[in-house]
């Protein structure tokens, strides 16, 4: 695949629980090489749909295609083999607490490559600095690591296999406005470096503005806007204008255009 081809194509995903419905009819094309959000209100079924997309659910209807491949199609050892190119960071990090930030990384290598130890541990080491932290974080628990920490620790995880595809969930979600303001920056220097998709759900509307390159807003079971947050703040749907109506909204429209230092100051106000 080529920069722009589409590595993510879901076509009449439809998902219930029950009677209850999540999503009908929803069509996407993620492209390579964009950090695409999902974004909408509670329920509105954005983290169903992620997980849809790195197979953890399975929708009730329609087709998805990641890196080409119908995963809806695959057996387990297909499975496996396409699991390396997808990297996942869950919103709570899901580092084991058990093991050092180093042995965290270094787990997936573990599980999927045939290196030793020592190699092992070299790599890990690099994409725990790849994610900014010091080198000394390798060695601590997941316990003793401040929220920032904790996220990049977990995205470093992420990363260890050298994935075409990376998958965020609320990546600044209880993070103090400096160190969310250091996502935004770092989620660019990544996709710059390594030449990642990325794909996230994140409420944080000064990270939708400075980042994403496309945004999908889900709502009553449908896609209700898609586009970059420019395009989306002249739409009138309901689902769409609590992104930008009111104080928080209005402050982040203003802030899109502002230094990064200043909009850590304006947040932090």
């Amino acid at each position: 695949m080529s920069a722009g081809e589409p590595v993510i194509e879901l076509s009449h995903v439809a998902t219930r629980f029950g009677d209850h419905v999540v999503h009908r009819d929803i069509n996407l094309a993620i492209l390579r090489g964009e950090i695409f959000a999902l974004i909408g209100g509670s329920g509105s079924g954005k983290s169903t749909l992620l997980r849809e997309m790195i197979m953890l659910h399975r929708p009730d209807e329609g087709t998805i295609h990641v890196l080409g491949v119908d995963i809806l199609s695959l057996d387990e050892r297909a499975a496996q083999q396409l699991l390396p190119r997808i990297g996942v960071m869950f919103q709570q990090g899901g580092l084991f607490g058990s093991l050092t930030v180093l042995e965290n990384v270094g787990l997936p290598l573990r599980e999927h490559t045939s290196l030793d130890n020592a190699t092992i541990d070299d790599i890990a080491a690099m994409k725990i600095g790849l994610t900014g932290l010091a080198p000394e974080t390798g060695a601590q628990y997941p316990s003793e690591l401040s929220g920032g920490m904790l996220k990049r620790a977990a995205l470093a995880r992420a990363l260890a296999l050298d994935p075409e595809l990376l998958f965020l969930d609320e990546p600044t979600a209880g993070l103090d406005p400096s160190s969310a303001a250091g996502v935004d920056e770092l989620v660019l220097a990544l996709r710059e470096q390594l030449g990642l998709t990325v794909v996230m759900i994140t409420h944080d509307l000064d990270l939708l503005w400075q980042v994403a390159d496309r945004v999908a807003v889900l709502g009553e079971g449908t896609l209700q806007g898609l586009g970059s947050m420019q395009e989306l703040s002249h739409l009138e749907a309901p689902a769409v204008r609590q992104f930008f109506d009111g104080p928080r909204g209005a402050a982040a429209t203003l802030r899109s255009n502002a230094e990064p230092q200043e909009r850590v100051a304006w947040k932090q106000r």
